[in-house]
């Protein structure tokens, strides 16, 4: 179970996953079984409406309205340039114009950010949702890259569903509806994650989920020691007997 403080980052170093890989994927496995034989299928699943207080609702809108920021907060100039070209090369397959492409990781890093989760979870739950497709539609009528349910639009916002079509907003609304599922269940991935897939109390999607990021978003970055300080001793030139 993965079970942390709200806003804690799950993904940034190495170890930060308290479940052994090796563990996750058989457990994955074996839920790619069940849905394989239609028990629990997370495909016909989707968030559940559930009555909220005029304060939290309140809050949400107001989140969701926020203006964007122009870009995504990094450790480092090394960081950015090294996170957004290994981003990039993992998802060019999916989504393979490159300034598309750009513009969608940034946005998924940026809502994550904001909201104190990992993006790593985000790609990861992407892929299992829509595997990046911004037009996917469910059997259950969820939409977009997050596979969000038109309710949310009525509650949050002015009931056009066709915003959630729209890569950026639909990752606001998905990203924030995971964050308010996470402050729910106390941190609680595995039932938040649930709770986001209309599973609550079941692990075949979460156990999905964290299979995607052992696979393909696990990420981890290293900062370059910097150069030693130049000192007196450095200008020392040791002559030759």
């Amino acid at each position: 179970m993965l079970n942390l403080p709200k806003g804690e980052l799950i993904c940034n170093q190495a170890g930060q996953i308290n479940l052994a890989q090796g563990v996750r994927r058989l457990l994955a496995a074996f839920s790619l079984m069940l849905l394989l034989a239609g028990v629990g299928s997370p495909a016909n699943a989707s968030q559940q409406y559930e009555p909220m207080a005029d304060h939290l609702r309140l809050a949400l809108r107001t989140a969701l309205s926020a203006p964007v920021a122009p870009r995504p907060i990094f450790d480092s100039v090394g960081h950015r340039i090294h996170w957004m070209a290994e981003m990039s090369r993992r998802l060019s397959r999916r989504v393979p114009d490159f300034n598309e492409r750009t513009e969608l990781i940034k946005t998924i890093r940026y809502e994550a950010q904001r909201v104190g989760i990992d993006p790593q979870i985000i790609f990861a739950l992407i892929e299992v949702e829509s595997n990046f497709r911004a037009d996917a539609v469910s059997h259950a009528g969820a939409i977009g890259l997050m596979q969000v349910m038109p309710f949310w639009t009525r509650v949050l916002s002015d009931g056009d569903v066709r915003q959630l079509y729209e890569p950026r907003v639909n990752i606001r609304y998905g990203c924030l509806i995971l964050r308010h599922y996470l402050d729910i269940e106390k941190g609680n991935y595995d039932r938040a994650l649930g709770r986001y897939n209309g599973s609550l109390g079941r692990m075949t999607y979460p156990n999905l989920v964290y299979d995607r990021l052992d696979r393909n978003w696990g990420y981890y970055y290293v900062e370059p020691p910097k150069p030693l300080p130049k000192t007196a001793l450095n200008d020392i030139k040791v002559e030759k007997p």
